[in-house]
């Protein structure tokens, strides 16, 4: 959801910092965006300062021209509702989550947050309230999902569904005469379903010519009018959960990993992931080609990265964090950069892993422009190379154990959903991690947000003050602004995300959003992070003033 980007000459530029340094903490920390529209604001969505405007107030910056956007990213499986309206098709997850027991609180996504009737209706006058809602708060950009399903309910074996384009169409329409800008993600997890039954989806090389196809039309159909594409949202958790532990779809595992039906672990995750690197450059290629140069957009890839630290202070953990985050991140993004699997996951799986042919690393040999990181939470990581590990680590799981306490204490702050803790100082060591890696590419935190666990609809006090959301926000804000000040070149911001919504695996029993969703009403009220953030979009003179607030709130709740 919300964010920030410039443009490849734009670079961060800081002058007369020391006329900063008397100001608050929260001033140092935050860094204002502009947008488009070449005004200047601080806010939790946005990013850096770009450059210090001497002639204006002491705490104002602006951007160079054209260099910032700010957004909001909001998955459509998970909001859009309208499961088979339209002439759209089933997708995987539409089948996955209708078997009982799949879903924490056994609901699924065939309603969600109704975004699809709040746009396709638009020329029956209704409200256009979720643009409203973004366009009330100050934001210029949104991110959003498509669904494939929609596009194309057979693949590239059936026709382009021409009411799926229309309601993409009228949406992005919507956002652009708002002054809202899109940023597309091509895939989010969800494949049609006929791809799936017809040859098995990620594990028939066939995918790649179907998301070539897909891309295709998206780029032709949208690409006129959106400037940023992603290819891809964490196709390492597709992997992962879908062929190692076998909780998503298409629910492949075998022991000691999971108990399905089907799959093997052992050689399963590396064919599917093999196809989705490939299924990448296809569509990367097709840009670059076709597309690119008359339309004057730019593509890239957001993978999900969580951030390691070393359980003990030993060489042996130092390096399980290297193979850790080597077999979670460098997996999908050595391959789209580099042509080659990383070196650490090669010496642990030697010829498990597939090797590129000539054709693939011709592919390949077209660059992504940037990458886009998905970080909320980090966790210790043991080696069990040299060690004993509970469980008996294997070779998938880099022979590394992780865990989210030391002798008993969290590495942070634990949080409503499993495994995530609040650990702000994982964003910088995760941006100078891909940076160091990659060459400094122009980045996008492409998500980043809190969760608050409930299965209650109403939107209570507690719900709704927001505090812990709020200070999460700040801490995570404070260590990206280290990381730029280190020369990250971080472009741009996203937070999940603008309203609460389907959480896949949870439900509706984790809630992200800025504004709490009734799902029965589909009534949005804005949390305290909203307001606080339409009210740091106004000015910093208001920052010590919400210092304030938030201080108060905390000695109440």
């Amino acid at each position: 959801m919300g964010g920030v980007w410039w443009d490849e000459n734009s670079r961060l530029k800081r002058k007369r910092w020391e006329r900063h340094q008397k100001l608050p903490d929260m001033l140092n920390t935050y860094q204002p965006h502009g947008g488009l529209r070449g005004t200047c604001s601080y806010s939790y969505f946005p990013c850096m300062p770009l450059k210090c405007n001497a002639e204006k107030a002491t705490y104002r910056w602006i951007l160079e021209p054209n260099s910032s956007l700010l957004h909001k990213y909001q998955l459509i499986e998970l909001i859009e509702g309208a499961y088979l309206e339209g002439n759209k098709s089933l997708s995987n997850w539409d089948v996955f989550t209708h078997i009982p027991g799949h879903i924490k609180d056994d609901s699924d996504g065939d309603i969600a947050d109704d975004h699809y009737h709040l746009y396709m209706l638009l020329q029956c006058g209704f409200k256009q309230e979720d643009i409203e809602l973004m366009h009330q708060l100050g934001v210029n950009a949104y991110r959003f999902s498509i669904s494939w399903s929609r596009i194309l309910p057979r693949g590239r074996f059936g026709k382009v569904n021409s009411v799926g384009i229309t309601f993409y169409n009228r949406l992005i329409d919507a956002l652009l005469l708002k002054g809202i800008q899109p940023f597309v993600t091509l895939n989010h997890y969800d494949v049609p379903q006929d791809l799936e039954d017809q040859y098995g989806a990620w594990l028939n090389p066939q995918i790649q010519k179907d998301f070539g196809h897909y891309a295709d039309v998206c780029f032709k159909a949208f690409g006129k009018k959106v400037k940023y594409w992603s290819t891809l949202n964490e196709p390492n958790v597709v992997v992962i959960l879908g062929f190692i532990t076998g909780e998503y779809p298409p629910q492949h595992c075998s022991k000691p990993y999971g108990d399905c039906l089907s799959g093997d672990s052992n050689i399963e995750p590396y064919i599917a992931a093999h196809n989705i690197i490939l299924a990448h450059a296809t569509a990367v290629e097709i840009y670059k080609k076709k597309y690119q140069v008359k339309q004057g957009g730019s593509i890239g890839i957001a993978i999900s990265a969580r951030w390691y630290e070393p359980l003990r202070d030993i060489p042996a953990d130092c390096l399980a964090v290297q193979r850790a985050l080597a077999f979670d991140i460098a997996w999908f993004l050595d391959p789209v950069i580099f042509g080659e699997y990383p070196p650490e996951m090669r010496q642990v799986l030697s010829l498990r892993l597939p090797t590129f042919s000539s054709e693939d690393r011709r592919k390949l040999q077209h660059k992504l422009d940037f990458i886009g990181i998905n970080h909320y939470t980090s966790k210790y990581v043991k080696d069990c190379i040299f060690s004993p590990c509970e469980g008996g680590k294997t070779e998938s799981t880099a022979f590394v154990m992780s865990t989210g306490e030391r002798n008993g204490i969290p590495i942070g702050t634990p949080t409503s959903m499993p495994d995530n803790y609040v650990f702000p100082d994982g964003m910088e060591k995760i941006i100078m991690y891909i940076m160091q890696r990659y060459n400094n590419i122009p980045m996008f935190i492409t998500e980043n947000g809190y969760a608050q666990g409930s299965t209650s609809n109403d939107p209570t006090t507690d719900m709704l003050n927001d505090t812990s959301r709020v200070e999460y926000l700040h801490g995570y804000l404070t260590s990206l602004t280290r990381a730029v000040r280190q020369g990250a070149d971080v472009r741009g911001y996203f937070i999940w995300s603008l309203l609460d919504n389907f959480e896949w695996l949870y439900g509706y029993t984790q809630r992200f959003g800025l504004y709490h969703v009734n799902f029965e009403t589909q009534e949005r009220t804005p949390r305290l992070s909203a307001k606080w953030f339409k009210e740091f979009l106004e000015g910093p003179e208001v920052i010590e003033r919400m210092n304030r607030d938030l201080e108060c709130l905390r000695s109440i709740y």
